[in-house]
């Protein structure tokens, strides 16, 4: 098979998924994914937006599809490495009579309730869908040791499980196909506010002439201990016990004051630990004071529906 182009022979006759993938999306995690799947003995059909995205691939074994009927054409499973699913539809809807017996295992990132949507919409058009949310960045890609969420038809899942696990290690969740994309956003949820805020400790840090290289063994120091912290208040916050024998929100109050006011006296952006503040500040208003910090589960939750 040319490297350049699919047969005509391939385009009529799709692989059956067993050791060939079609990859759409060719970013840093959709290259990536392909170079996984041609390491692994594969044969890999690709097509990306930018076509040169798929040279390296190419040159290391990869058919680069001229068109996206074409890229679908060439397998029955279909890797979708996307910015969210309003690129999903842009790519596909054009090419949607071609998506008929095809499996979309969707690892673009979007909400729980677009996953679903989009789970329907691929289903309306013939084909079959697994909702993914991968747990690693590129450079994970490939090792068993991280792992993706799935969800979906169960035997779908079960039926090319072989398949997805060339990319990273599967844990699914079920049959909902909003349920990856709910895990991979509370997953999210907690990176980015960690990452955010140990930027804002360097941040501060530099502000006082403390370089990013002599605080951050102290900021993973705190960050290690943190699972102490989960192990120990998960079964509270379950059992919706939030005594403040251990601490209070009162003192978590006073504390947060004093980061804010230091943040300001090093002329840092105060914001972040301001909201942080403001959170516990308002569970004191509602009469947490002398509660455990745990109380802010439920002020987050009746926040949603503020």
């Amino acid at each position: 098979m040319s490297p350049s182009a699919v047969s005509p022979s391939a385009a009529a006759h799709p692989s059956s998924g067993a050791s060939s993938v079609t990859v759409i999306g060719l970013g840093p995690m959709g290259r990536a994914m392909a170079g996984a799947y041609l390491d692994a003995g594969y044969d890999v059909t690709v097509w990306n937006r930018t076509a040169s995205r798929a040279d390296e691939l190419v040159a290391t074994g990869a058919v680069r599809a001229a068109g996206v009927e074409e890229a679908l054409a060439a397998n029955e499973v279909v890797v979708l490495s996307l910015t969210d699913y309003a690129a999903m539809y842009a790519i596909l809807e054009p090419a949607a009579p071609a998506l008929a017996g095809r499996v979309l295992v969707n690892l673009s990132s979007d909400t729980p309730e677009r996953a679903r949507e989009g789970a329907a919409w691929a289903v309306e058009h013939g084909a079959r869908h697994l909702t993914g949310g991968v747990q690693t960045p590129p450079s994970g890609i490939g090792s068993p040791e991280f792992d993706t969420f799935y969800s979906g038809p169960r035997d779908l899942f079960e039926q090319y499980e072989h398949v997805l696990q060339v990319i990273t290690g599967t844990d699914y969740r079920g049959e909902d196909p909003g349920l990856a994309a709910l895990y991979y956003q509370l997953q999210m949820d907690l990176f980015w506010t960690t990452l955010t805020a140990w930027l804002h400790t360097l941040a501060l840090a530099d502000a006082n002439g403390i370089s990013a290289s002599e605080i951050t063994p102290y900021a993973a120091r705190t960050l290690g201990g943190m699972d102490q912290f989960l192990d120990f208040y998960t079964p509270r916050i379950e059992a919706g016990r939030h005594s403040g024998d251990v601490e209070r929100i009162s003192m978590a109050v006073a504390s947060m004051e004093h980061v804010v006011h230091t943040a300001r006296d090093a002329g840092v952006d105060p914001a972040l630990p301001a909201a942080v503040l403001e959170a516990f500040r308002r569970a004191s208003a509602e009469g947490y004071a002398e509660d455990s910090l745990t109380r802010l589960f439920e002020v987050f939750v009746r926040g949603a529906g503020a």
